[in-house]
């Protein structure tokens, strides 16, 4: 099993934020069975202010570039980014267009 940690901003405006919120309340089928095809296993998504946080829990199999390859051949997945990409600003330091800057693990504590 893998965990990632994702951060993405939001653009600080008060409406994209909360229409943000309230397009994840009720996500499509063909979303949520994407995200399974592509090996993850669990995806939860936490807000501070317009900073978004994304933890990723996958299978052993799973890969940026395999999902981003399912996410292009499939419609509705290409339709709901762009849907969420106008609510969504660059990263300071990223590419033009990047949304999701996965986050580098510094530290990990395990009770035993």
């Amino acid at each position: 099993m893998q965990t990632f940690l994702l951060i993405c901003d939001l653009k600080d405006e008060p409406e994209a934020i909360r229409a943000y919120v309230d397009c994840h309340k009720a996500v499509a089928p063909e979303i949520l069975e994407s995200i399974g095809a592509a090996g993850i296993l669990q995806m939860s998504i936490y807000r501070w202010k317009n900073r978004l946080s994304m933890i990723l829990v996958a299978d052993d199999a799973f890969s940026f570039e395999k999902k981003a390859a399912l996410d292009n051949a499939n419609p509705k997945v290409q339709e709901w980014e762009a849907f969420l990409g106008q609510y969504q600003t660059n990263l300071p330091g990223t590419p033009p267009n990047w949304r999701w800057a996965i986050c580098e693990k510094i530290f990990e504590f395990k009770a035993e």
